[in-house]
Order: structure tokens, then C-alpha cells, then sequence
């Protein structure tokens, strides 16, 4: 189980994940990931002192929230995939960036999906979403 201060419970925290962070499906999961932005001191060119936060930012733990909809499956069926989900995430968290926000959504496929293929898909999605945005050439 994650700790209290790594799980998503309020939908304000949902809202903004989804919104503010990158999307990246593959498989059987969705994932949201927002991460905090840091700000480089040299490239500001406000004349008021700017506060470090790295401090601040390496105490604040990564966040994870599941969204799990009725079309997974019944109760039973949409409870087992949540407790996988949240068993891959709690070893995955630790790896991403301090104070990151990451909201797995399950698609329907995931009620059938084996361990290792909720595995595999989820580290690709997070893989895919934690990356650097790449510009499109028109």
C-alpha cells in the first residue's frame, strides 16, 4: 500500500495531473505525469532575489492516483486490477522526480492483462511521459 502522503485523494489533484501533465497510453493503462517545474536562476531576469527550493523540492514525495472505471469490469474485477496497479506504481515511484504527480488510468484491456504485461506497458507509458517533449517538423 502507498503511504498517506503518496496517494492522490482529492479531485483537484486529479484535475490538475491530467491537465497540466503529459499523456502517454500504451496497452492497458493511460498515464498522466506532471512534473514540477524548476526554475533556473540564471535564465531569470527579475531584479528580486530568487528563494532556492531544491530543499523544499526533494522533501515533497511523488504522488499516485488510479482512476478505474466501471468499464474495466465488475467491482471485484476493476478491485484487482487497482491493487496491480498500485503494487507496480510503489516500486516504480522512488525513480521519478521529486514532487511529480502521476495519474494511472486503467483501460478496459487491463482486466485481462497478465502481471508482467501490466508491468511492461506501464513502465513504457511512464517511460514516454517522463521524456522531453520532442517539436513536430511540419
Amino acid at each position: 500500500m502507498l503511504a498517506a502522503a503518496q496517494r492522490l485523494r482529492r479531485s483537484t489533484d486529479f484535475a490538475a495531473a491530467v491537465r497540466g501533465g503529459r499523456r502517454a497510453g500504451r496497452g492497458a493503462v493511460v498515464v498522466h505525469l506532471a512534473v514540477p517545474v524548476t526554475v533556473d536562476p540564471s535564465t531569470l531576469t527579475s531584479p528580486e532575489p530568487v528563494r532556492d527550493n531544491s530543499a523544499e523540492q526533494s522533501s515533497v514525495p511523488s504522488r499516485a492516483g488510479f482512476v478505474v472505471s466501471k468499464a474495466v469490469g465488475n467491482a471485484v474485477t476493476r478491485n484487482r486490477v487497482r491493487r496491480r496497479l498500485r503494487a507496480l506504481v510503489r516500486e516504480r515511484l522512488t525513480a521519478l522526480p521529486a514532487g511529480s504527480t502521476l495519474v494511472v488510468r486503467a483501460l478496459p484491456a487491463a482486466a485481462e492483462a497478465s502481471y508482467p504485461r501490466l508491468a511492461t506497458d506501464l513502465d513504457a507509458a511512464i517511460a514516454v511521459a517522463g521524456s522531453p517533449r520532442e517539436r513536430r517538423s511540419r
